[in-house]
């Protein structure tokens, strides 16, 4: 009969620090508001324009929760008229260089 091996494995588990940024980053449409907003400043129109089919309450929700992060921030200009617009913070900007390998690699290898 064959030795049976005491080699043990250890459990496999991702990182929780990426489970949080894919859970996060993953829910539909954040990814897609902070790569407009790498492009530069956006008001809402322009955001909802940019991104999609996505309704107006959903992408106030997202822009919401996007700043409770600390990754964008709305900025009001005095008027008239008001304005409103939409910018990544400097946590917001820090995603730069992982967004543009992510879209490299997703051009190189995913399907359209």
């Amino acid at each position: 009969m064959g030795r049976v091996s005491d080699t043990r494995h250890e459990d496999r588990a991702c990182s929780a620090a990426l489970a949080r940024a894919f859970g996060f980053l993953g829910k539909r449409w954040n990814g897609m508001i902070l790569a407009t907003l790498l492009e530069g400043p956006a008001g809402f129109a322009e955001l909802r324009r940019a991104v999609g089919k996505v309704h107006d309450s959903v992408l106030s929700e997202r822009l919401n929760e996007l700043g409770s992060a600390g990754l964008v921030e709305r900025v009001v200009a005095e008027g008239p008229p008001l304005a409103v617009s939409y910018r990544l913070t400097e946590r917001g900007q820090a995603l730069l260089p992982a967004l543009r390998e992510l879209t490299t690699w997703a051009e190189a290898n995913l399907p359209e």
